[in-house]
């Protein structure tokens, strides 16, 4: 019966899949436009946008992290420091994770489960982003690689999924705050790495609490553009690391301009990508206001895509160019890291989270930033025989990579979900009364933060439309 399930999984799934991201997500944001009656012109037009959206994002992250990484490189080799567990990025990872059959049954599952619950009203976001769900398929690949038990890896598997979608809803009145999106935009994302906001907001509480002086100092991307002009600039934010990574690898003055002339582009190139995210979604938002209103009493509804509508704020990256020449550092000195940051330099897999909860205050995103570095590299040093033995096993080891060498990605979305994922494994697998306390105290512990996440999360929006009552009465 389970074998026929997962062979039905990977029959539904793999054509889909084998496309990639963009054609992938071209496809199911028209068809899901044409059933809410979108005219098929303008569902295409929307399709097409998002695809030339995702195409956009990942050509520049491309650019970046593969210019600076030589120069990284060369600044490691003149330290004369070990570090012996390749950081592939991303892509990669996703090869490695849709390799394996059990993918496709976690996301048949969790395809049901998100059906499930729209039906029952306990959640108004449908995932569409199905390719990303290689993100949350390793937490069960990583239980099954400890464990070899497939009930456990999709019990945990469908406990983070039901997680992300409750926090798809509870994210959208800040995510329509911080792009100034209306209501009637059905856009947010159940990504995997905003399930780090409990333990961000853990931290940005305690900021609050007792550095509450920092708020004085800050400022917001926006805010340093008017007051500095372009020196404030995505431009030179941009320029400014592209120099720092260049001098550092002690490159060729000639590299050392084309490194921050890069950065330059990048950043600013960022910024404009992820405006067309919001746009792709505009044909299908009436669509669905329509649906909503003659069917379902106008219920909510949203439609969970790709992180990088985010893009458009600066904030975000300005905070990942800190972040990353200190990643770097912490890489060299931290104890248990085994990582040199090349392919995840550009911290993707923690910056959105960074801006949701600080909501662009970018003195605590960098600073909240630095303290979750170690966890990533950590996290990236934990699994690396996993991914390393896994890409072998699908035959999916990128080239270039000496024989017997480890491979991970130092800023993987979900770190704390990874070490969750294998102390579940350890306590299946040994099953003694150590492992078993172990995985369930995690567990615990990770769900009580979330909940009071949710709650924090729930006053946060109770404000949001008390300023939007006031606007509406002044």
């Amino acid at each position: 019966m389970l074998d026929a399930i997962i062979n039905f999984a990977n029959t539904v799934f793999q054509p889909l899949i084998d496309l990639g991201a963009a054609p992938m997500m071209f496809i199911l944001l028209s068809l899901l436009a044409i059933l809410m009656k979108v005219k098929v012109s303008k569902a295409l037009e929307g399709g097409l946008k998002l695809a030339i959206a995702l195409t956009g994002i990942g050509a520049v992250i491309d650019i970046l992290t593969g210019n600076f990484a030589p120069a990284l490189k060369d600044f490691v080799k003149s330290t004369g420091i070990e570090l012996n567990i390749t950081d592939v990025g991303w892509a990669p990872l996703a090869t490695i994770t849709w390799g394996s059959a059990y993918t496709l049954f976690f996301l048949l599952i969790l395809v049901v489960v998100n059906l499930v619950l729209l039906g029952m009203n306990k959640t108004n976001t449908l995932d569409v982003d199905i390719f990303n769900f290689w993100h949350l398929s390793i937490t069960g690949l990583l239980v099954i690689y400890y464990s070899d038990s497939l009930l456990l890896a999709t019990l945990l598997v469908i406990m983070l999924g039901v997680m992300k979608f409750i926090n798809a809803d509870i994210m959208k009145p800040t995510f329509n705050d911080l792009l100034d999106m209306p209501e009637s935009n059905p856009t947010t994302t159940t990504h995997m790495n905003f399930l780090l906001n409990p333990l961000i907001m853990l931290f940005d509480k305690i900021f609050g609490k007792f550095l509450p002086f920092l708020d004085k100092y800050d400022f917001d991307a926006a805010w340093l553009n008017e007051k500095i002009g372009f020196w404030g600039s995505k431009f030179a934010i941009g320029i400014y690391l592209g120099l720092f990574v260049g001098l550092l690898g002690q490159q060729p003055a000639t590299t050392v301009f084309e490194l921050a002339f890069i950065g330059g582009v990048a950043l600013e190139l960022f910024s404009i990508v992820g405006t067309w995210f919001i746009a792709a979604m505009e044909p299908i938002s009436k669509g669905i206001t329509d649906f909503m209103s003659k069917r379902l009493k106008g219920r909510t509804f949203n439609i969970g895509i790709d992180w990088p509508f985010l893009a458009a704020r600066a904030e975000m990256w300005a905070a990942a160019n800190v972040i990353a020449p200190i990643m770097l550092g912490i890489a060299l000195i931290l104890p248990g890291n085994g990582i040199l940051p090349l392919g995840g330099i550009i911290a993707i897999g923690l910056t959105p989270a960074l801006l949701v909860v600080c909501r662009g205050k970018i003195i605590r995103m960098i600073l909240i930033g630095t303290i979750m570095v170690p966890v990533f590299l950590w996290s990236g040093t934990a699994i690396a025989q996993f991914v390393t033995e896994t890409a072998a096993s699908v035959g999916a080891a990128p080239a270039g990579i000496e024989e017997g060498a480890l491979i991970t990605h130092s800023t993987l979305e979900g770190p704390v979900e990874k070490f969750i994922a294998i102390l579940v494994g350890k306590a299946g697998a040994e099953f003694n009364l150590g492992s078993i306390m172990a995985a369930v105290g995690a567990l615990v512990a990770y769900l009580g933060l979330f909940i009071w996440y949710i709650k924090q999360m729930k006053k946060r929006n109770l404000e949001y439309e008390a300023e939007k009552e006031k606007e509406e009465t002044a």
